[in-house]
């Protein structure tokens, strides 16, 4: 609790809301008989998560259930963008939610984000391509650094979910893409990066299975296209996006740097066994 973003609940209060501690499994208990007209839930990312609250919500008279889903659910495709309507993977535990809360809610609607910028952001995105680039080291990216993907500011998805609350428009049920309009290859995020610390940056691209990486624990990002685009959102939302890369990042850099992250001692072990294999010198 003492960590960003979970040290700004305060900020809920100060702004006239207010927060309430408890196992989402007693949620009837722990809100006590209070009723709401629309219920978000982005805590579940499984069935057994997100039951308890959908039939709470159903039971004590909730008109809309909106549900945080993820854009990580649609399988893999020669044509991306992902958009709105594509095959997704029938295992995937955001897919049984959505098929279960249009079950039982008439007006409902899901949201699929991908990766996202912006204070309070607790996953280490644009910050691990900034701890290697203040500290001159190069950054070692899987594959040929064309990959695309899609970051967008928690501006822009909360916007998203604001425009969906009790519009006519969005009931019946919809899925919309909860991402910005726009791709970002991963060698161009860190050239953004370097932009926004105002530094160079070497980039080393290569061949997890080469090197005998997983790239899963070497690299923030899919080592893929993961792609989507917003395209339910603006036709049936009027939703527009306003994520703008090189200018946000510059806020997100001159947040790292004012936490003290760029004097932190960071172990760059799996880069070094990368960059290893390579024969990339490192400047110690």
């Amino acid at each position: 609790m003492k960590k960003p973003p979970f040290n700004r609940f305060s900020e809920i209060v100060s702004a006239g809301g207010a927060t309430v501690w408890g196992d989402p499994a007693d949620i009837g208990k722990v809100l006590e008989g209070k009723e709401f007209d629309v219920v978000l839930d982005n805590n579940g990312k499984d069935l057994d998560a997100v039951r308890p609250v959908a039939d709470w919500a159903k039971s004590s008279g909730a008109k809309q259930f909106l549900f945080i889903s993820s854009a990580g659910i649609y399988k893999p495709t020669d044509e991306p963008p992902h958009v709105e309507g594509e095959l997704v993977k029938a295992d995937a535990g955001h897919v049984g939610v959505e098929k279960y809360i249009s079950e039982i809610f008439e007006i409902w609607s899901a949201f699929r984000p991908q990766y996202m910028i912006g204070s309070g952001n607790n996953k280490d995105c644009e910050e691990w391509f900034f701890d290697r680039i203040v500290r001159g080291r190069p950054v070692p990216i899987p594959g040929s650094g064309m990959q695309l993907t899609n970051i967008a500011h928690v501006r822009d998805l909360s916007s998203m979910l604001t425009l969906a609350v009790e519009n006519p428009a969005a009931a019946g049920g919809n899925i919309f893409n909860c991402v910005s309009d726009r791709a970002v290859t991963l060698n161009g995020m860190a050239k953004l990066c370097a932009q926004a610390a105002g530094l160079p940056v070497e980039i080393v691209n290569y061949d997890p299975k080469a090197v005998g990486v997983d790239a899963k624990k070497a690299f923030p990002f899919r080592n893929m296209h993961f792609y989507a685009e917003p395209r339910a959102a603006k036709e049936i939302l009027g939703w527009s996006g306003t994520t703008n890369l090189p200018e946000d990042l510059k806020e997100r850099f001159n947040e790292y740097v004012k936490i003290g992250r760029d004097k932190k001692e960071i172990k760059f072990e799996l880069d070094d066994k990368i960059l290893e294999s390579l024969k990339v010198p490192v400047a110690v």
